[in-house]
This record gives C-alpha cells, sequence and structure tokens, in this order.
C-alpha cells in the first residue's frame, strides 16, 4: 500500500492530509510555519506536530509514508525550501517534493494542465501554464513593491483614499472606521500610525472596508473595485504572455482563484470578472475558489506513479 503526504502552507494557516491512492485517511491543521512569520524552531515545532497529528488520524506511521508534496509560501527564498525540504526528510520516509504554494493551487484547479492561478489573500500573484508546461509569473513582490487587489493593498489603499476625499470635501467614512479600528482618539494619530516603520497591518482593514462599502459609502466601494481591476489586468498580462509564446489564443483559458480576498468579498471579484470580459474575453473565470491542498495531495500521488512507471 502506497501512502501520501500534501501540505499546504499558507501564511496564516498550515493544512496536512494522509491518504491511499484512493482516499483521505487523516488531516490536521496548525498554524502558519513560514520562516518569515514564527522563525524557524516554533516553525519546526509546528511542522512535526502537524505530520505527528496527521498520521495518528490516518492510523499510518510516517515511515510508511511514499511520497510528500508540500507548497509552502515564501518557495522562492533558498532558506526557506531548504528548511522545509530537510525538516520533512528528517521526520517522513519517502520523496520529497517542496514548492510554490501558487504551483499546489494551479495543479488544484488544473491537474498539471494549462490555465492561469490569481492568488489574492493577504498579498497577491499571477501564474499561468500553458500546454508545453512552461511556466509564467506575474506579480508577488510584496507589499511596498506590489501585491495589487490584495488584502494589504486595499486596506492601504482605503486609507489614503479617506485622506484623499478629506483633501477635496468628499463625504467619506473610511477614516473615520478605520480610527476607531485601531483605537485612536484623533487624526494626528492616525497619520502617525499609517506612517510607522515597521506600518500597521493593513491587510486587517478588508472587513472594514467592505462594511463601508455595503453601507454605501462610494469611496470605500470605489477601493474594491479597483482592487477587481488591478486583479483583472495582471490576469491579462499573464494570458498575453501564454499567447505570444505558445500560441495558445485558439483555445479559451481557465482562471481559476484563492485567498481570502477574492474568496469572501463579493465586490472584488465581480469586478475583476468585469474588466475581464472586457479586457481579456478568451478567458473565463472557473467558479468557486480552489482547495490549494488537492493539488499537493494530487503532486504527490501523481508523481509517485509517473516514479512507478518510469
Amino acid at each position: 500500500m502506497a501512502y501520501f503526504i500534501g501540505i499546504d502552507a499558507g501564511g496564516t494557516k498550515t493544512r496536512c492530509v494522509l491518504a491511499d491512492e484512493t482516499k483521505v485517511l487523516g488531516r490536521a491543521e496548525c498554524g502558519s510555519i513560514k520562516l518569515m512569520r514564527v522563525g524557524e524552531a516554533e516553525a519546526t515545532a509546528r511542522l512535526r506536530r502537524l505530520l505527528e497529528e496527521t498520521a495518528t488520524a490516518a492510523g499510518v506511521s510516517l515511515q510508511e509514508v511514499t511520497r510528500s508534496c508540500v507548497g509552502i509560501g515564501g518557495f522562492s527564498i533558498p532558506a526557506v525550501r531548504e528548511w522545509c525540504h530537510s525538516q520533512m526528510k528528517a521526520m517522513v520516509s519517502g520523496e520529497v517534493e517542496v514548492c510554490g504554494d501558487e504551483e499546489i493551487a494551479l495543479d488544484a484547479a488544473f491537474q498539471g494542465g494549462p490555465g492561469i492561478l490569481v492568488v489574492s489573500g493577504t498579498g497577491s500573484i499571477f501564474v499561468g501554464r500553458s500546454a508545453d508546461g512552461t511556466m509564467y509569473h506575474v506579480g508577488g513582490w510584496g507589499p511596498v513593491l506590489a501585491d495589487e487587489g490584495s488584502g494589504w493593498w486595499i486596506g492601504l489603499e482605503a486609507v489614503r483614499s479617506g485622506f484623499w476625499a478629506r483633501d477635496r470635501g468628499i463625504k467619506t467614512n473610511l477614516l473615520t472606521e478605520v480610527q476607531s479600528f485601531w483605537g485612536l482618539g484623533s487624526l494626528g494619530e492616525l497619520v502617525e500610525k499609517g506612517n510607522d516603520r515597521p506600518g500597521p497591518d493593513f491587510a486587517a482593514l478588508v472587513p472594514l472596508v467592505v462594511r463601508c462599502a455595503e453601507a454605501g459609502d462610494e469611496m470605500a466601494r470605489a477601493v474594491l473595485e479597483r482592487a477587481g481591476a488591478d486583479l483583472a489586468e495582471l490576469v491579462t498580462l499573464v494570458a498575453v504572455k501564454m499567447m505570444e509564446t505558445s500560441g495558445e489564443s485558439k483555445d479559451p483559458i481557465g482562471v481559476a482563484y484563492v485567498g481570502s480576498i477574492l474568496e469572501h468579498v463579493t465586490i472584488v471579484r465581480e469586478a475583476m470578472i468585469a474588466a475581464l470580459a472586457e479586457s481579456a474575453p478568451q478567458v473565463h473565470v472557473l467558479d468557486g475558489a480552489v482547495n490549494s491542498l488537492e493539488g499537493a495531495l494530487w503532486r504527490a500521488r501523481t508523481a509517485a506513479g509517473m516514479m512507478c512507471v518510469g
């Protein structure tokens, strides 16, 4: 009997499944294991507990595992890749693959086939894969340099838009709501906090922006709609790159999405879809967010099968 482990190590939580060739036998969840967030010692302890809890739930020893796949945020950083691979090899038998969390999400939607993935959570990144397997990456340069349409971007743009509106005498509740959310006593304190280094968690403001928009605040709605339009622009850029280099313009290109913004903020998602209908009519957005964990498990099973055939 072959056993497989799939892990989705995102920015806020880490999910793990242990399965055989056809069904999931056990699963567990823990906090983030991203080294940039929790440090190496805590990340290692969390990963070890996660694996042990998953194996216990499955009734399978970690030394019986055939192959594992971990999709982790920060994969482009060598220290992250090396830490994750070495820790998995120390805890689990069999082959271990470590890849980006966007790659397992892409495979959850398209299982090795062509398509485009939009990731919009705290940050944002865009990944495309053509029929010949060529990968195309756009964005993902972090909150200061990019991350358009992300939770961080929305929160920061909401504060900026609030001040923009105040200077021009345009009515909006954004600054008042942000000031209350942060527990500040004056606009001056808001200015100080907004300009702190390191800065505040702007992504935490997203629910507030959504509430304002749903209550009729036009400035808040404009921020969310602009987020959707920016996401669409970068999806279009990926599609253009794919068509220019691989000639895939003849066939429709599927677009999948994952992340808290596109999953839960309807205004952003609908704005992105509407903008894509204008800028990239050759793409079509799949219904519902993908489950990245399914992509990690698919990669573990598929790669193991290829190894056996070879």
